[in-house]
């Protein structure tokens, strides 16, 4: 998109279409840079409704992708720092300096852009933008100094580190523990795909706090019991899924795989939360498919995914 973006109506739905075209790009990049795949949804959209309020006072824009893409950017260095904070407040150590600030030709090589969520995460926040934008998104040299405002050599160099420090961490082994979910979450987890999958939505609609809410991202959000049930009405037209009980990140989750029940990965999920063995949140990512890529989930098939 290279015409320039004026602040009028015409301009509002030019860049709602940008937005809409770069949503599954800015998610790869937000969740490299945060170390998760719910997390960097939230920072997505944190980002575009910036970008939106921010249009009216941006005046002309020469390059709107770069601007999103640097509202992004800033607004996923914003979420580390508050997770430093809060990191820290919860701990005797100071918080990592480069959670907090941030002080060619594109890499052929797949181990790079294929490293998990995880492995990014241990790079410093600097490297970790340069290597994702150029060898994971493909951006140039130019551009990545315009969306992380730094310098052609302070880029290259990032890049050079980066990718070092990617190769050798990708010689080592994941040894971290599986996830766990502990009774009660576990049971409420099996209850509700069971419930789900047989298609009994008046005793899923039991389970419901009054005050639930419901967030079917990217699309819409619902609140209470009466708005949410529309949601089940939806489901129930549907026959192309099943339901199987999973973790996403730690996070109780329903995976949702083709109507055959098929062990293939899943093509998208469902986060649950509860309290006092009622359901007040329901994240169903069906119009965010994008965000499985380099999920850490794990099935309910695997036993010990999901007991202690």
């Amino acid at each position: 998109m290279n015409a320039s973006v004026a602040g009028t109506a015409e301009a509002r739905a030019g860049l709602d279409r940008l937005l809409g075209d770069l949503r599954p790009k800015l998610h790869r990049y937000c969740a490299r840079m945060t170390g998760s795949v719910v997390d960097g949804e939230d920072v997505v959209q944190e980002a575009l409704i910036k970008a939106i309020e921010a249009l009216p006072q941006a005046g002309s824009i020469a390059h709107p992708e770069a601007w999103v893409f640097r509202i992004a950017h800033n607004a996923a260095l914003d979420f580390l720092r508050r997770r430093a904070r809060q990191e820290a407040a919860h701990s005797d150590q100071d918080p990592d300096p480069d959670m907090i600030v941030d002080p060619a030709t594109p890499a052929r090589d797949e181990q790079i852009a294929a490293a998990s969520l995880h492995t990014f995460m241990r790079l410093p926040a600097a490297q970790r933008s340069s290597v994702i934008l150029m060898d994971v998104l493909g951006y140039s040299l130019e551009e990545i100094g315009d969306v992380i405002g730094s310098s052609i050599p302070a880029v290259k160099a990032a890049l050079h580190r980066g990718r070092a420090r990617l190769r050798v961490l990708a010689q080592e082994p994941d040894d971290r523990p599986l996830p766990i979910l502990a009774e009660p979450q576990r049971s409420l987890l099996a209850a509700y795909v069971e419930r789900f999958n047989a298609r009994d939505f008046d005793a899923i609609r039991d389970m419901l706090a009054d005050e639930v809410r419901l967030e079917l991202v990217a699309r819409t959000r619902m609140n209470g019991r009466s708005e949410v049930g529309k949601y089940f009405h939806n489901y129930a037209k549907l026959k192309d899924w099943h339901f199987a009980a999973g973790v996403v990140e730690g996070r109780p989750a329903v995976l949702v795989h083709g109507p055959d029940g098929s062990p293939r990965a899943p093509a998208y999920f469902v986060l649950l939360e509860w309290v006092g063995g009622r359901v007040v949140r329901i994240r169903d990512f069906y119009y965010a498919r994008y965000a499985t890529e380099g999920a850490e989930l794990s099935a309910g098939a695997e036993r010990s995914a999901l007991l202690p």
